[in-house]
C-alpha cells in the first residue's frame, strides 16, 4: 500500500505544480499515470511544440516545461506510480480514500486530486484483425523500454513527432527500422523530417509510403505485416509493429466514480476546485464551471487553490499561517533550502 497526503492522478503539468504547492505545506504527494513518463500530453504528444502562454517564458518547448517542473518539485520527493491507469477509488469510514489502478497497485490518502487533462489517454488503434491477439506479443502502442528492440526488425506506423522521433532513435540501435505512413507528407518538427529523410538517404531507415499496414500474421506472436502500397502487397518480416496513430482522451474509470460530469468533464466548486464528493478535487483541463478556460495557468491556479482546503482536510483544526517563499524560502523534505541571501543589519558609524 503506498501512503500520502494527496494521490494526484495525472502527471500532466498541473499536477506535476501541486506537488510543489503542497510540499509548501509539508503535504507529501503521490501521483498516478497512465503514460510511461510525466508530463501528460506535453511530453506524450508534442514535447518540441513551443507554448508562449506560461508567465515569465515569452516561449518555452512543452517538454522543457515538463523537465522545469519535475526540478522544481524534486526536493518535494514525489512518489510515481507510471504506466498504470487509476481503475477505482473508495472511501473508508475515517475518510480515507484508496485508489487502485488497472494492474492492481492500491495507494491511500486523505485527499484525492483529479488532474487527468482531458483523461486518460488511450492509443488509437488500427482497424486490422487478430490485433488484439498480437498485442504484448509483437505489438506495443507506447515505448516504454527502446532496449528490448535493439538488434530487433522493428515497423512504425505514423506520421507525427511520435513516429519520426522513435523511427530516428530506434534506427541509432537497430539495423532494421521500416516507417510507414499512409501519407508522403509528415506532420511533424521540421527537423526530426529532415532527419528521417537523411536516416533513409543512409539506408538506416526503410521509408515506405504512401502506403498502409493491411495485415498482420503470425502464430503466437507476430512474425510480419502485410504492406499495401498503390494496391499493391508486399509482406514484411518483423519481431515488432508499433503503430503511433496519437492519443484518444478519455475519462475513462473516473467517469463511474459518482463524480458530476458534465460534457466529458468534472463539476466543481469555484472555491477549491472540490468535487460533489468531498476530499476528492478536480484540477486543470479535467474540471468544468463556469468561464473554464482550458490552459495550463489556468490549472496552475486552481491547483494553488485546492491544496489550502486539502490542508484543512488532512490537519483539521490545525491554522495554516499564508507565507511568501520570498520571505520563507522554499524548505523541501530532502533536507534541501532555498532561500534569498538574508540581509546584513550592522552600523556604519560606531
Amino acid at each position: 500500500m503506498i501512503k500520502a497526503d494527496i494521490i494526484i492522478i495525472g502527471a500532466g503539468p498541473t499536477g506535476l505544480f501541486t506537488v510543489f504547492e503542497a510540499g509548501l505545506l509539508k503535504l507529501k504527494c503521490h501521483l498516478i499515470d497512465a503514460l510511461a513518463q510525466p508530463g501528460g500530453q506535453c511530453s506524450e504528444i508534442y514535447p518540441k511544440k513551443p507554448i508562449y502562454d506560461i508567465p515569465a517564458y515569452p516561449e518555452i518547448l512543452a517538454g522543457d516545461l515538463t523537465e522545469k517542473l519535475l526540478e522544481q518539485i524534486k526536493q518535494f520527493e514525489p512518489g510515481f506510480t507510471l504506466g498504470e491507469r487509476a481503475e477505482e477509488i473508495i472511501k473508508n469510514e475515517e475518510g480515507i480514500f484508496t485508489v487502485t489502478t488497472n494492474k492492481g497497485t492500491k495507494h491511500q490518502a486523505p485527499v484525492v486530486a483529479i488532474a487527468g487533462g482531458l483523461g486518460s489517454f488511450e492509443p488509437r488503434k488500427p482497424q486490422l484483425e487478430n490485433l488484439e491477439k498480437f498485442e504484448d506479443n509483437g505489438i506495443e502502442y507506447i515505448i516504454k523500454d527502446p532496449e528490448i528492440y535493439r538488434d530487433k526488425k522493428v515497423v512504425i506506423a505514423g506520421g507525427g513527432d511520435s513516429a519520426l522521433d522513435w523511427s530516428i532513435f530506434l534506427a541509432n540501435i537497430n539495423s532494421d527500422v521500416t516507417l510507414v505512413h499512409r501519407r508522403n507528407e509528415f506532420r511533424g518538427a521540421l527537423d526530426s523530417v529532415e532527419k528521417v529523410r537523411e536516416l533513409k538517404n543512409k539506408n538506416k531507415i526503410k521509408l515506405i509510403t504512401p502506403a498502409e499496414i493491411t495485415k498482420l500474421s503470425g502464430d503466437k506472436k507476430l512474425c510480419s505485416v502485410t504492406v499495401t502500397q498503390n494496391d499493391v502487397q508486399h509482406e514484411i518480416e518483423t519481431d515488432h509493429f508499433i503503430p503511433l496513430f496519437g492519443l484518444s482522451p478519455k475519462l475513462g474509470p473516473i467517469a463511474n466514480w459518482g463524480l458530476e460530469i458534465e460534457k466529458n468533464a468534472i463539476k466543481v466548486d469555484t472555491f477549491d476546485y472540490q468535487t460533489n464528493i468531498p476530499g476528492i478535487f478536480a484540477i486543470g483541463d479535467v474540471n468544468t464551471y463556469p468561464g473554464k478556460l482550458k490552459l495550463i495557468l489556468c490549472g496552475f491556479h486552481e491547483a494553488t487553490l485546492m491544496c489550502q482546503s486539502a490542508y484543512k482536510i488532512i490537519h483539521p483544526g490545525k491554522k495554516n499561517i499564508f507565507k511568501y517563499t520570498t520571505v520563507t524560502g522554499v524548505h523541501g523534505f530532502d533536507g534541501s533550502k532555498k532561500e534569498a541571501k538574508k540581509s546584513v543589519v550592522q552600523a556604519i558609524n560606531e
